[in-house]
């Protein structure tokens, strides 16, 4: 990929302009036009300008495009999402899962030999219902029983997918398609435990379920992803086995005791209940009227389950690099952030472990 292009994602990351990129480079908005259209190349003193003004190294500008990742249609979970923050989001994405290949291709490893979709899947249902049997089936093939799923995210990486997770606007939640073979799926940064589970597992939905086929639009696979996510996180049996076959009312409190035992949201609950007819309607919606008149819909109250991080990459870089397989910078950029913040962020998370490329 020529430098014109990597000008224009990186500033596409950005949510920038020509413009705001120009003036914070110092260089006239006619020259960035330039570059980015591939009519003139900026010398090395203008290169890291503009590499200091995308906040973005220099490798990254000079690096060759191998993969030729496309986002051409990818599963979208969003709110009104306008057409900036998608090609923002899109070019997250993309940077990510370029640096994530590097360092698989670095170390030889087959991104194909990585995942396998369980046999018969995806799966068509008939009825919406049908969910319950899909989600309980997969977790029977990938031996989870019915317990709480610890990490949702050590799971998934486990099986072959590609987890990430972008720094992205509010309106974006989360992002499924696939490279060729390996399903990649990235969520927003920043959002609690339970709200990221349930959009990671909402994207295993979409992977593995294919709606009735008077349900297949976008609408349709959309309820028939969160009905799954909900099944797969907390099986019906456990749903009837923690609440019971019926209920008059729920506690909130008791909620929010469970979504910490099975890392499910509160709100999520109350649509498993109503699903399995546990609730009546009227139930369902004095609850939601609570969390709507609390503006608790986008952050739950009390205390927050912490979100999950994608380990893989991260190892595998530890690993490039402890093998004397990249350079110290080489590793930075991989990482996507500097050395030295990347040292200050894990060891506070780990409490001080003096980890190697650290010092």
């Amino acid at each position: 990929m020529a430098i014109a292009e990597r000008l224009k994602m990186a500033r596409k990351m950005r949510g920038i302009s020509q413009r705001e990129l120009a003036r914070r480079a110092g260089v006239s908005a006619n020259a960035v036009s330039k570059y980015e259209r591939g009519l003139n190349v900026p010398g090395s003193a203008v290169l890291i300008r503009l590499s200091k003004a995308l906040d973005v190294k220099i490798e990254y500008l000079l690096r060759p495009d191998t993969y030729s990742i496309r986002l051409k249609a990818p599963a979208f979970r969003r709110l009104e999402m306008g057409a900036k923050d998608e090609v923002m989001v899109k070019e997250r994405v993309r940077d990510w899962l370029e640096r994530y290949l590097e360092v698989e291709d670095l170390l030889d490893i087959d991104m194909k030999s990585e995942f396998h979709m369980p046999l018969g899947y995806p799966i068509r249902i008939s009825t919406i219902d049908e969910v319950e049997k899909v989600a309980e089936k997969l977790r029977h093939e990938w031996n989870l029983g019915f317990d709480p799923i610890e990490s949702l995210t050590d799971l998934l990486e486990d099986r072959g997918v590609k987890v990430g997770v972008i720094p992205a606007p509010d309106t974006f939640e989360a992002i499924t398609f696939w490279y060729d073979s390996t399903p990649i799926v990235a969520v927003r940064d920043g959002v609690p435990g339970d709200r990221q589970r349930l959009s990671l597992a909402h994207e295993l939905g979409h992977l593995m379920v294919l709606p009735p086929e008077e349900m297949d639009n976008d609408e349709g696979r959309e309820k028939v992803a969160f009905r799954f996510a909900g099944a797969f996180l907390v099986p019906e049996s456990t749903v009837k086995r923690e609440l019971g076959e019926e209920r008059t009312r729920l506690d909130l409190f008791e909620l929010h005791l469970l979504k910490h035992k099975y890392g499910l949201s509160m709100q999520a609950w109350i649509h498993r209940a109503k699903d399995l007819g546990i609730i009546s309607r009227k139930e369902y919606h004095r609850l939601f009227d609570i969390f709507t008149e609390k503006n608790w819909r986008q952050r739950e109250p009390g205390d927050q389950i912490l979100p999950e991080e994608p380990r893989r990459m991260k190892r595998l870089v530890m690993r490039a690099y402890t093998e004397e397989i990249i350079s110290f910078s080489r590793a930075s950029e991989l990482l996507g952030q500097s050395i030295e913040d990347f040292c200050t962020i894990e060891e506070e998370k780990h409490e001080g472990f003096p980890i190697e490329i650290c010092h």
